[in-house]
């Protein structure tokens, strides 16, 4: 339903906008386009990878590692995995929704999620020459405690 509302209101924006001014909406459009063409590659990139995922991996296997009954080891296992992680949010996203459909659990996707955007192993060696060893330490370990804050919050509130 809200996925309805929410097409419906870029309908009647998109009119709105075309009433206004056909000039600029055009251009929008040629520029949502062209950013679209360009996000392309990695979205098709995370279907084959998402799809081969669930295809190799059991659901069963799922829920055991990071499934709701997993407690705070499954929450362990999707920090670990998120931190070494490297992919954009609009890629994290969809992968997440898809984790909790094969039956993951909320709060071990939150800490994936959230320590997937925040800690940054893969980019340690470039994040500690711009800010130091020390400082690059201490955001990544204060990211990686927070995806657990994260997961107990989400946990305790849902």
């Amino acid at each position: 339903m809200f996925t309805i509302i929410l097409y419906v209101l870029a309908a009647g924006l998109f009119l709105i906008s075309l009433f206004k001014n056909k000039k600029k909406t055009k251009m929008a459009l040629k520029k949502s386009l062209k950013m679209f063409m360009n996000l392309l590659p990695q979205l098709l990139a995370l279907f084959i990878f998402v799809g081969m995922l669930l295809a190799i991996v059991d659901q069963s296997v799922i829920s055991s590692l990071i499934g709701e009954k997993s407690g705070v080891m499954g929450v362990v296992i999707a920090s670990i995995t998120g931190s070494i992680t490297l992919l954009p949010g609009f890629v994290a996203f969809p992968l997440a929704s898809n984790l909790l459909n094969h039956g993951a659990g909320l709060p071990q996707i939150a800490a994936f999620v959230s320590s997937l955007m925040m800690v940054g192993i893969a980019t340690f060696a470039l994040e500690s020459k711009t800010v130091g060893k020390k400082v690059a330490l201490l955001r990544n370990g204060m990211a990686f405690v927070y995806s657990f804050v994260v997961a107990l919050i989400i946990g305790g509130l849902l």
